[in-house]
């Protein structure tokens, strides 16, 4: 089973909907990095019954995903606030360039200055 860094994502955002079993082994799987087998081990089940909590949980997640969209969603505004600060920096450069007027360079530094502070 190839390990999908999106469902990593997916579990942050809709862990919280999943079963606590369900939560467990996604989490074992995809954040600790342990094999099936480790799992099954540390859990006292098969293989197999910890390979079907991860299916099944994989597969909520892309549905609920699928649904409320609030991963994607999360992603566009992260790339759109980037977009903003390196416009902003653009700006910021120019203006300092040309001797440009100090209030421009105050807002082109606290859009920076906002832009980081929403993506962190």
């Amino acid at each position: 089973m190839a390990k999908n860094l999106e469902i990593s994502l997916l579990l942050d955002f809709y862990g919280s909907m999943l079963t606590e079993k369900q939560r467990m082994m996604i989490e074992y799987y995809y954040n600790d990095d342990l094999s099936l087998a480790e799992i099954a081990d540390n859990e006292g089940i098969t293989r197999q019954g910890v390979r079907d909590a991860v299916k099944r949980a994989e597969s909520q997640l892309l549905e609920l995903e699928e649904r409320l969209g609030l991963a994607k969603r999360f992603q566009q505004m992260q790339a759109g606030l980037e977009e903003i600060r390196l416009a902003a920096a653009d700006i910021l450069e120019h203006s300092r360039r040309q001797g440009g007027a100090e209030e421009i360079v105050r807002r082109a530094q606290s859009i920076i200055g906002l832009t980081k502070q929403l993506r962190d």
